[in-house]
C-alpha cells in the first residue's frame, strides 16, 4: 500500500519516478563541438558586431576572425565564416589567399551542404567535415560559374583552401581536424 503525503493546505503530493536523460558530457563529438562553439563565440564577442560584411555583393568581404587548426600535424590559419552573410560571401572576389590559409564555414547543425564557385577567382579544394571534426570528403573546385559541389554525407563544417593543399599535405577523408 502506498503512503500519501499532503501539503499544509491538504493537497496530495504525487511523487513520480525521476526520469533522467543520459548525460552527453562524455560524448567526444559533443565535447569537440562545444570547444569549437566556445572558440567561435569568444572570437565573435571579442570583435564585436559584424563589420566584415561586404558593402555590396560586388566586392570581397573583409578578412574574418581567424583561428589556428591542425590536420595531421599540419598547421592552417582559417577565417571563420559563421553568419549566413559571411558564409554566402565566402571567398568571393578574393584575388589570392596565403599558402597555409583557408576559410572554415561553420553551420549550426549537420546537414547536406552545397557550395558554388560564384564570383570566386581562386581555384579551391573543399573538405566537408562532420560534427566530430572528421573529414568526410574532399573535392576540387575550379574557377567558373554554374558549378555546384554537394556533400555526399551530412556535414557541419566546410573547409576551403587553395586547390591542391590537401593533396600536397597528405590530407584525406577520415583525417581529423584538431584545435590546439
Amino acid at each position: 500500500m502506498r503512503q500519501m503525503e499532503y501539503t499544509s493546505t491538504g493537497q496530495a503530493i504525487i511523487k513520480l519516478p525521476s526520469l533522467r536523460r543520459r548525460a552527453l558530457t562524455g560524448h567526444i563529438a559533443w565535447r569537440i563541438t562545444s570547444v569549437l562553439v566556445a572558440i567561435v563565440a569568444t572570437v565573435c564577442l571579442f570583435l564585436g558586431p559584424n563589420k566584415q560584411a561586404a558593402a555590396n555583393d560586388n566586392q570581397a568581404q573583409d578578412t574574418l576572425p581567424t583561428i589556428d587548426i591542425r590536420i595531421n600535424d599540419v598547421p592552417l590559419k582559417v577565417e571563420l565564416a559563421i553568419t549566413g552573410q559571411q558564409r554566402y560571401m565566402g571567398l568571393s572576389f578574393r584575388e589570392s589567399m596565403d599558402t597555409d590559409a583557408g576559410m572554415l564555414f561553420v553551420y549550426p547543425a549537420e546537414r547536406a551542404l552545397t557550395f558554388t564557385m560564384r564570383n570566386t577567382r581562386i581555384p579551391l579544394s573543399i573538405a566537408f567535415i562532420s560534427e566530430d571534426l572528421v573529414i568526410n570528403e574532399i573535392h576540387l573546385m575550379d574557377v567558373g560559374p554554374g558549378q555546384l559541389f554537394d556533400s555526399e554525407k551530412v556535414a557541419m563544417f566546410a573547409l576551403e583552401v587553395n586547390q591542391g593543399w590537401f593533396k600536397k599535405n597528405g590530407i584525406k577523408a577520415g583525417d581529423r581536424i584538431v584545435m590546439p
